[in-house]
């Protein structure tokens, strides 16, 4: 506690501050790229706190917001199908797909539970050998090293009812895609704090290197996230562009190579969607064939309906920075977190739920 309470002193925070003002001329946008970044900067004002010509945007970074209608229908679909066991983390049920939910779903009868983590998954198909146990199964490089650890498990132990619906995603390559799209015009990037432990630096490196733009991995405390803040308006002042780790107490160069091994064994590389984005080559996770047998959708008939996103919801362009809740006719009014419209409204990681938990707006 003692240690927590120095990440949130009144006076460190003012004279990072202080800092930042004192060495900020330019305009700059600056965008956190992790739903648990949001989530800090909201909570304890950052936004307001910093100089008005410093303009934090959310990014990409709430894995349940990204996950695409495609994969949500999907998970539906096998949760409806005779002697299966969905099983996801809690924040998933009440994602709308195209149609329905899973939350839906298992008011309709569908065997739907939720999770905890991966191995619960697997201890539920362990004690319900004649069912399927599929788990629905989101998130970063920081939780795709638990799913392979209950893919070797399972197939260590000869656990043939488990599978899963893979959505886990890569988040260097969508941070090129940020990029690329040209209408942003980001600054510098908050680096995810989390998904840092297991990548480590190297994966960053290309932001400096292609395209000059600075990256500050940082935690999610408000000195963490103001001095992470000030690292990159350093940078950006001084004409510099490198990769440079505030949250070193968590991570380091080379990242966890155990759980980097992990991946490697069980997933290989391969295009994905995100929502409100599209396709972003080399940002997903898919079984080797070697370990096919654990994906849900080869083991099942998993069969969706056309795809289709709400046309009122503007997620999408939440997700890549071009727009902010307030600007969704919805927010606050047909969308809230007890009735989500939109995935960006449903985690409380999502820009969405954190603009309508603590951002400045009326409520009507």
């Amino acid at each position: 506690m003692k240690h927590l309470l120095e990440f949130r002193d009144r006076e460190l925070v003012k004279k990072l501050l202080d800092r930042i003002k004192a060495v900020s001329t330019q305009e700059v946008k600056l965008m956190e790229v992790c739903g648990t970044h949001t989530v800090s900067i909201f909570r304890y004002g950052v936004r307001d706190l910093l100089p008005p010509n410093i303009q934090l945007l959310s990014g990409p970074g709430c894995p349940v917001c990204v996950t695409s209608n495609q994969n949500i229908d999907e998970a539906i679909a096998a949760a409806g199908l005779p002697q299966v066991i969905l099983t996801t983390f809690g924040d998933m049920l009440k994602v709308p797909g195209s149609r329905s939910s899973l939350a839906k779903a298992k008011a309709d009868g569908a065997d739907v539970r939720i999770v905890y983590s991966t191995m619960e998954a697997l201890e539920i198909a362990k004690t319900n050998p004649g069912r399927d146990v599929v788990f629905f199964g989101i998130g970063f490089e920081t939780t795709a090293p638990t799913v392979a650890a209950a893919i070797l498990t399972a197939e260590a132990q000869g656990v043939g009812n488990f599978s899963i619906i893979g959505t886990h995603k890569l988040i260097p390559e969508a941070m090129r895609a940020i990029i690329t799209d040209g209408r942003i015009g980001v600054n510098g990037f908050i680096c995810p704090g989390h998904v840092s432990t297991i990548i480590g630096i190297e994966p960053y490196e290309f932001l400096a290197a292609e395209y000059g733009i600075p990256s500050v991995i940082t935690g999610f405390e408000p000195v963490d996230l103001l001095q992470g803040i000030y690292m990159l308006v350093r940078q950006i002042e001084q004409g510099e562009a490198r990769v440079e780790v505030q949250y070193s107490r968590g991570v380091n160069r080379e990242g966890n190579l155990t759980a980097q091994m992990m991946l490697k064994k069980v997933f290989e590389v391969e295009d994905s969607v995100w929502r409100g984005i599209g396709p972003i080559p080399g940002t997903g996770l898919a079984l080797r064939p070697e370990y096919g047998k654990f994906d849900a959708r080869q083991r099942l008939e998993i069969t969706v309906e056309t795809v289709r996103e709400n046309p009122g919801c503007i997620c999408g362009d939440i997700l890549r920075g071009l727009r902010v809740p307030m600007e969704c006719k919805l927010f606050a009014k047909a969308c809230s977190p007890e009735n989500p419209i939109g995935a960006c409204m449903v985690s409380v990681e999502g820009t969405c739920a954190a603009y309508y938990k603590y951002g400045n707006w009326e409520r009507a």
